[in-house]
């Protein structure tokens, strides 16, 4: 009886010690071996989009996009990591549902990127109100041309944060630094944030927006914020005001945007993202010199990629530990 149950016991610690198989889409040879230094309880398989379908049955995870077809038939799917902080790609999409009802944990890149995110944010906004691009014109010509200058001061001004998340809310500590009061619209119950000033919930942006010298869009694309920035709220917005999107085009509603401009109630937008994207040639958006238009880059920076590896890593880690893992997304709400 004795010798049996030892038996079962090592049967037994033996399953405990298998090896989880975690499958990493188009990463480089550096990356993986990087990953798999964390633990002997996982084996990296490299896979690209031709060859996934070939190993998704034996995967217990994936890092990296995937798709519908995907998910039926990883049939052993436990976790999913996107490198992205946005998930709409495999929320809101044709058989997202998949994901969505299914218990596997998806986790993302959120939070990560707020650093960059917010930098770009505020650089769009200076460079509109410092009329910036008036002075790199004069340099074709050498012109010293400064007088007389109508530079906005950022002091004292509100700043409406629609999104007070990983990127939201380090766009909010950057305007607080600037002497503007913020306010933040978020779903959320937020935690104290002495560079916040007020914090309402979604039902109440139409009655933030025309409180706002800037507005800036940083919250994630979800059927809920799907357009939630349209005519009547660019309508409404004070005249003069700036508007800044960074973190999905499918938040403002960009014809609406073009109006806005034409008629000059707003004084300059800048957008890192758009709707549809890329912003396609010939555009009426792109014949504004006050509107400031990079192809969804606020992302990238010296110090992203570090970041963005990292919390993989680490999530990697606790796979193989069986602990919590990080940036775990609500997948019914979409963040």
């Amino acid at each position: 009886m004795t010798r049996t149950l030892l038996i079962l016991f090592a049967f037994v610690l033996t399953l405990g010690a298998q090896t989880k198989t975690i499958l990493v889409l188009n990463r480089s040879a550096e990356d993986i071996a990087d990953w798999q230094s964390v633990s002997s309880k996982v084996k990296l398989v490299p896979v690209t989009r031709d060859n996934v379908m070939e190993h998704i049955a034996d995967a217990d995870a994936m890092i990296g996009y995937i798709k519908p077809e995907q998910i039926r038939a990883g049939k052993k799917l436990k976790w999913v990591q996107t490198l992205s902080a946005g998930v709409e790609t495999v929320l809101h999409r044709s058989g997202g549902d998949d994901l969505r009802d299914s218990a596997i944990v998806l986790t993302n890149n959120q939070i990560v990127q707020g650093p960059e995110i917010a930098d770009h944010a505020m650089a769009m906004l200076l460079t509109l109100t410092r009329r910036i691009p008036r002075f790199i014109a004069d340099r074709q010509t050498e012109t010293w041309g400064g007088r007389p200058y109508d530079g906005i001061e950022l002091n004292q001004k509100t700043a409406l944060v629609i999104g007070v998340g990983g990127i939201g809310a380090q766009i909010a500590l950057r305007a607080w630094a600037h002497g503007m009061a913020v306010i933040g619209v978020d779903p959320e119950d937020l935690p104290y944030s002495p560079f916040v000033k007020e914090v309402v919930k979604p039902d109440r942006l139409d009655e933030m927006v025309p409180k706002a010298d800037v507005i800036f869009v940083a919250a994630p694309w979800t059927r809920e914020s799907h357009k939630m920035i349209g005519p009547d709220q660019f309508e409404d917005m004070k005249r003069g005001a700036y508007f800044i999107a960074v973190s999905r085009g499918g938040l403002y509603d960009l014809d609406a945007l073009v109006k806005a401009l034409d008629s000059k109630r707003l004084a300059g937008a800048g957008v890192d993202v758009t709707d549809p994207e890329p912003l396609p040639a010939g555009h009426a958006l792109w014949k504004f010199d006050n509107a400031i238009i990079t192809p969804h880059v606020a992302g990238r920076s010296d110090l992203d990629r570090m970041r963005m590896l990292g919390t993989v890593k680490e999530n990697i880690r606790r796979f193989a530990e069986d602990l919590p893992l990080l940036n775990v997304v609500d997948k019914h709400k979409g963040y």
